[in-house]
């Protein structure tokens, strides 16, 4: 088990936004500075067209500073599965997160099951797992039942409880459904904040461990470090009001704080 950083975590610093986005061999030196142990490159499109000679750059850079790196995609359609698989292979990735939907593309659990059926075997060949996220478009019960049916180890759950928080899934049930399945867990806190006028509510991000998150529990649930499941650092962090300065500036103390108290729980 070990603790990292994913490209989540550095969501303005390498948005358009950025007056000078964050280049990832920017992120990986951030991520070991920080004591991050692994470097999560989570839905990030460029990396789908790096060439060998730049995927074999940014190993050596991972390699250099001590990471691991893991991959995050999404989809399920196993030409796209078996691109990523291709890309594990040059970075030397074990773990690939993805996701059941994508734009164009929504599998009901019997369709995605013969998909995965298909990709995952290969995925194994390769000594690599695939980790489904749970989130707010498919029902956590589904995506339990998925990985049942296609009943492969290198299949698993990538664990997100605030993401559900949007099915009116209670985070704790999450946790609790998926917690023998999980492969990976994505390490955010969130909470409710009211709106102006009581109308309604926000719910975001925030500082780790003053949120809803119970993160005693969820460890003790899954027992990441009797099993070897990495835990990644996330934030849903809001833009704020004063500019990209003090955006970025926010973002990079609460992913310091959230990897500075994973390391302090250990």
């Amino acid at each position: 088990m070990a603790y990292g950083i994913s490209t989540y975590a550095y969501f303005w610093r390498l948005s358009s936004r950025a007056p000078e986005p964050m280049s990832l061999p920017d992120m990986l030196r951030d991520t070991a500075e920080l004591g991050g142990e692994v470097f999560q490159i989570c839905d990030y499109a460029p990396i789908e067209s790096y060439d060998r000679a730049r995927l074999a750059d940014l190993r050596a850079t991972a390699d250099g500073l001590g990471l691991t790196l893991e991959l995050g995609t999404r989809g399920v359609r196993p030409e796209h599965l078996l691109k990523y698989l291709g890309i594990a292979g040059e970075l030397g990735v074990s773990l690939v997160r993805s996701m059941l939907n994508t734009g164009d593309h929504r599998p009901d659990p019997a369709e995605a099951v013969t998909l995965l059926k298909e990709a995952v075997p290969r995925c194994a060949d390769a000594g690599v797992t695939l980790g489904l996220e749970t989130y707010e478009q498919v029902a956590t019960d589904d995506l339990v039942n998925v990985v049942r049916a296609v009943d492969d180890p290198h299949l698993g759950i990538v664990l997100d409880p605030g993401n559900s928080v949007a099915r009116l899934e209670r985070p704790a049930d999450v946790v609790a459904a998926t917690a023998p399945h999980v492969v990976n867990i994505h390490v955010k806190d969130f909470a409710f904040t009211r709106r102006d006028g009581w109308v309604g509510f926000t719910y975001a991000g925030c500082p780790l461990g003053e949120g809803l998150l119970d993160y005693d529990a969820m460890i003790a649930a899954v027992r990441p470090e009797e099993r070897g499941v990495n835990q990644i650092v996330e934030h849903w962090l809001p833009w704020q009001d004063e500019g990209y300065d003090a955006t970025a500036r926010l973002e990079h103390q609460w992913t310091r704080h959230s990897i500075n108290t994973l390391l302090r729980s250990e």
